[in-house]
């Protein structure tokens, strides 16, 4: 039997993951929150529901699902250990958008009122909520730029290396994945249809950016992480500098 490769052990991502285990041990130190088992398929909550928690992942994958106006739902986020759900809910008082849990895993659950007054005791809970709300911010706008300026292929293997790096952060492997997502609901993510979604993975096994693991579509290999994020710079790369890029080898 092949061993498990390590997980991601760059000075990065070690820092990443000493940063979600310091949040979670402040909420624990200061909320003793409610830990929840969260099963696929369950909602966290829905769109429309009275807000008044918060949630954060300590384990599993979680989707945030937007309803169109015709009815049509639309994938509009991804949440991996050690990121915050809810934050939609604050300004209105009530969720704007459902979560839903994609793998197994387990939700911390953090009545708001409770957390603000946790917040004015302890600084470094404060820092932390502002964090998350930070990466949120950043994570949506580096999202919606991918969907806009990118072709397609490259679309597909931004959103690969984004998932690769989210585990890296969390001291994860990433050498293998199990994509809980059906190419409809990547193509759904990525503004693509099903057919284009498959096509650019093809594309990326035939590079040998990633292979398919024998026991099911949804399993990748990923050699390198590096190589993901070079496909993503050959797509948008000037043809003239692909063409030198070429001579030079």
């Amino acid at each position: 039997m092949t061993p498990l490769a390590p997980a991601d052990t760059s000075p990065a991502s070690r820092r990443s993951s000493l940063e979600i285990n310091q949040t979670l041990a402040l909420l624990a130190q200061h909320l003793q929150p409610q830990r929840r088992i969260v099963h696929a398929g369950e909602p966290l909550y829905r769109a429309g529901e009275r807000f008044d928690r918060l949630f954060v992942l300590n384990s599993g994958l979680v989707k945030i699902v937007n309803a169109a106006a015709d009815g049509r739902e639309q994938v509009a986020g991804l949440k991996f250990r050690g990121d915050w759900l809810g934050f939609d809910g604050i300004a209105d008082g009530s969720y704007r958008c459902d979560a839903v849990v994609l793998d197994t895993g387990e939700a911390w659950v953090i009545r708001y009122e409770a957390l603000l007054g946790a917040c004015v005791d302890s600084r470094a809970l404060m820092t932390a909520l502002h964090a998350a709300m930070s990466r949120e911010i950043a994570r949506d706008r580096d999202s919606m730029l991918s969907r806009c300026t990118l072709p397609a292929d490259a679309r597909v293997a931004e959103f690969l290396s984004q998932w690769v790096n989210s585990l890296a952060c969390r001291g994860l492997r990433t050498d293998q994945i199990a994509l809980r997502m059906t190419r409809a609901e990547i193509g759904n993510y990525l503004g693509m249809t099903l057919e284009t979604v498959s096509r650019a993975l093809s594309r990326l096994a035939r590079d040998q950016v990633i292979g398919f693991a024998s026991k099911g579509r949804r399993e990748l290999s990923i050699p390198s992480a590096d190589a993901l994020s070079a496909f993503v710079q050959r797509c948008i790369a000037p043809p003239e500098t692909i063409a030198a890029a070429a001579t030079s080898c």
